[in-house]
């Protein structure tokens, strides 16, 4: 089976900052999962060393999380992270990290299900809800992963990230219409300081998507 996750990897290139964090300390080492989770899912290339290099920011995230057991932030990159690794890996083995990523968001989502400040949670959810295959191989579906993606949209519509994967979801369903407004959102969202890298490979994503969501809404 062929498994793709488009790059939830995600789902999210989430926010950054932990507006909720006090600890500098803490604050940078998130900012540091984000920076270098963008390095990972839009630089590296080769699969085998984006899934390794992944894999090793993931463990970063969750020895973050272990020391921080109250913060739902170092959860939320764990579960991207992972979710790159899926989508680098592949196959089975990539269906398997899914689910654990799942776990991860569900895991956040219960501490605090804003952290991050932009809808993180609910957008690596949906991603991951609308890309993995539905029953009986995967958890994939298509309900849970709009009402994910329209929670995450409540929380931030203009980003780039919820505007994209709402998108990409809409062209799964055949709404080429829907999803050429909302990927022209993404194309549009409004730059993210630090986050360089990754708005610019998720804006890339977007335009190419856009492109083939106006083709097809329009002959």
């Amino acid at each position: 089976m062929k498994f793709s996750m488009l790059a939830v990897v995600a789902a999210v290139a989430l926010g950054a900052t932990s507006a909720l964090a006090a600890d500098p300390t803490f604050d940078a080492r998130v900012d540091g999962l984000a920076r270098n989770w963008a390095h990972v899912n839009y630089e590296v290339r080769d699969k085998s060393a984006q899934a390794a290099q992944a894999a090793k920011l993931a463990a970063e995230a969750d020895a973050l999380a272990k020391q921080y057991p109250n913060r739902a932030e170092p959860l939320v990159w764990e579960a991207i992270s992972t979710a790159t690794q899926a989508g680098a890996t592949g196959g089975m083995g990539g269906l398997s990290l899914a689910k654990s990523a799942r776990g991860m968001l569900e895991r956040a989502e219960k501490i605090n299900p804003a952290a991050l400040g932009d809808g993180s949670v609910y957008t690596s959810l949906g991603s991951l809800y609308a890309q993995v295959p539905g029953f009986p191989i995967g958890f994939g579906d298509a309900g849970k992963a709009r009402a994910y993606l329209t929670k995450a949209l409540a929380a931030n519509p203009n980003g780039v990230d919820p505007n994209f994967f709402y998108g990409d979801f809409l062209m799964r369903q055949g709404d080429y219409a829907g999803a050429e407004t909302a990927l022209q959102r993404a194309v549009n969202a409004p730059a993210r300081p630090g986050r360089e890298v990754a708005d610019h490979g998720r804006k890339a994503q977007a335009a190419a998507l856009l492109a083939t969501a106006h083709q097809k809404a329009h002959g």
